[in-house]
């Protein structure tokens, strides 16, 4: 009996039958002549244009030349304000002559700052720490014949030749501070009144 010889498949196909045809590589796949990638055609069809989304408009720097506008609280006012008017009499005591003039016309611009720096929520500080400024700055200012009463008894008499320079200050502080509580009230009722959107 013969016995053919047959050979088994793991030597692979006979060197007589065709090979299959080679499939892509998958890293060459989708790659033209000179491995540049090729771009699948899309169907035709209108195209869509990308919705623009609304972006906040950025925050507005503050001017190179400007004035700085810091916010303090009420203790802070009242602490700024003393500091500087304290300073301010020294000052006038030292070049001035103790000028108690010249002090008082310093008062009013301090005044006027203590008020527009003073944040939203202490308003109605600056009206109050102001007369106190003023009689902590008048302390280097106050002539006396010496000792706690007679430099007490200086402090007053400056304040009672002085009280115009006093009610002025005070007047300005509280005018500027009205103005803001009045603008302060007008935006809230105009933001109340827009209608949703």
């Amino acid at each position: 009996m013969e016995q053919y010889r047959t050979r088994s498949p793991q030597y692979g196909p006979r060197r007589d039958r065709p090979r299959p045809p080679r499939q892509p590589v998958p890293s060459q796949a989708g790659r033209g002549a000179g491995g540049e990638p090729v771009r699948a055609a899309r169907p035709p069809g209108p195209r869509r244009r990308p919705v623009p989304v609304p972006r906040p408009a950025p925050a507005a720097a503050p001017a190179a030349g400007g004035l700085p506008n810091p916010r303090l609280t009420g203790l802070g006012s009242g602490l700024f304000c003393a500091v500087v008017m304290f300073l301010l009499g020294a000052l006038c005591a030292a070049l001035f002559g103790a000028s108690l003039t010249a002090y008082g016309v310093l008062f009013l611009p301090v005044c006027a700052l203590t008020a527009l720096w003073v944040r939203r929520r202490d308003l109605m500080t600056a009206p109050v720490v102001v007369p106190i400024a003023f009689a902590v700055g008048l302390l280097p200012l106050a002539e006396g014949e010496g000792g706690t009463g007679g430099r007490l008894m200086g402090l007053v008499t400056a304040l009672a030749t002085q009280a115009g320079w006093l009610y002025g200050g005070t007047l300005i502080a509280g005018l500027i501070v009205i103005v803001r509580r009045i603008r302060l009230v007008h935006r809230r009722r105009t933001a109340g009144a827009r209608p949703p959107v």
